[in-house]
Order: C-alpha cells, then sequence, then structure tokens
C-alpha cells in the first residue's frame, strides 16, 4: 500500500491514526510535529501522502504542506484539524487536498486517505 508521514502533535491522536492506518496495510511514518517531519521528508523513501494536523506548536500543517510539496511536487496532502475557520482557509490554498474535521472516525479518515490515494 501507500508510504504516508503523519504529523499530528497530540500523542494519544497520533497513536491512533498510525494505528488505523497500519492496520488498512499502509507504512506510516509518524512525527510528533512539523519541523520532524519536513526532516523526515529527507529521508531514503518519499512518502506517498502527507497527513497534517493543521495547528501544531513551531511549524503549523500548512506551512508544512508548502514546504513538503516544493520538495516532492507530487506528493498528495490532507489535512485534519478541530477548526472549522482554519479548515476552510486552508481548502482555498490547497483545493485538491484532503481536510477531515475533528472529531472523526478512524474508518471515515481511512476511506478518504485511500480515495485520495487512488486520485493520484
Amino acid at each position: 500500500m501507500a508510504h504516508i508521514l503523519l504529523a499530528e502533535d497530540d500523542y494519544s491522536m497520533r497513536q491512533f491514526l498510525k494505528l488505523a492506518l497500519e492496520k488498512a496495510g499502509h507504512r506510516v511514518e509518524a512525527c510528533a510535529d512539523g519541523l520532524s517531519a519536513l526532516a523526515a521528508l529527507d529521508g531514503p523513501e518519499s512518502p506517498d501522502l502527507l497527513l497534517t494536523d493543521i495547528v501544531m506548536p513551531g511549524m503549523d500543517g500548512i506551512e508544512l504542506a508548502q514546504q513538503a510539496i516544493r520538495k516532492s511536487p507530487a506528493l498528495r496532502v490532507m489535512f485534519i484539524t478541530g477548526f472549522a475557520a482554519v479548515a476552510m482557509d486552508a481548502q482555498k490554498n490547497y483545493s485538491p487536498a484532503k481536510i477531515l474535521s475533528k472529531p472523526f472516525h478512524l474508518n471515515d479518515l481511512v476511506k478518504q486517505v485511500e480515495s485520495l490515494l487512488k486520485a493520484a
């Protein structure tokens, strides 16, 4: 399946997302913030999808996505957020990206990820 780079600052949420995506057959590299996720992009294998929270300390998900796309233009991006206004702003700037608002069911996450990856 796909290689997913996950950036989520909340430890419990990060673990739940990682587990759900791994159970669906994906390989997940989980990072606690945008800066470590950006550094992970320099690894030996490029991810197929960046799944990032929008609101994080340090580098937020929108800045992470901007820099990640510069490094890897074919990278798919999916945002997760609990803030509707932030989600609407991100949608304007990243129209091909998906945005999933918290709270969501893990099955919905997996379906949205797989849909985005199929569109590649």
